[in-house]
């Protein structure tokens, strides 16, 4: 008579799970993105470069500084907009131009 042991071991099953889940995002190219600004902020750009920073929620952007135009703020580092404000921003007058090569 053969007796065997068949009882689970939950972190056993986690631990499989945990490395199946990490092996299929690596398949899939799926990565973790930078979020452009943490918690509690939001991002703003220099006025006439292609500089930014990120300001306190309900506290005003510093001297020098803008907010980026409504439906044009980057929200992870390389997005769409990201990317598009590496070559534009916003003058004085607050047009959005483009930033010559170099600056």
């Amino acid at each position: 008579m053969r007796i065997t042991n068949r009882v689970h071991r939950p972190s056993s099953v986690l631990g499989l799970a945990l490395a199946g889940a990490a092996v299929a995002a690596v398949l899939t190219g799926c990565s973790i993105k930078e979020a452009s600004c943490g918690g509690g902020e939001y991002p703003v750009m220099t006025v006439g470069s292609t500089g930014s920073a990120c300001v306190s929620n309900g506290e005003e952007p510093p001297e020098g500084y803008v907010r980026y135009p409504e439906g044009k703020v980057p929200e992870q580092v390389g997005d769409k907009w990201d990317t598009y404000w590496s070559t534009h921003t916003i003058d004085k007058n607050g047009k959005i131009i483009e930033v010559a090569e170099g600056e």
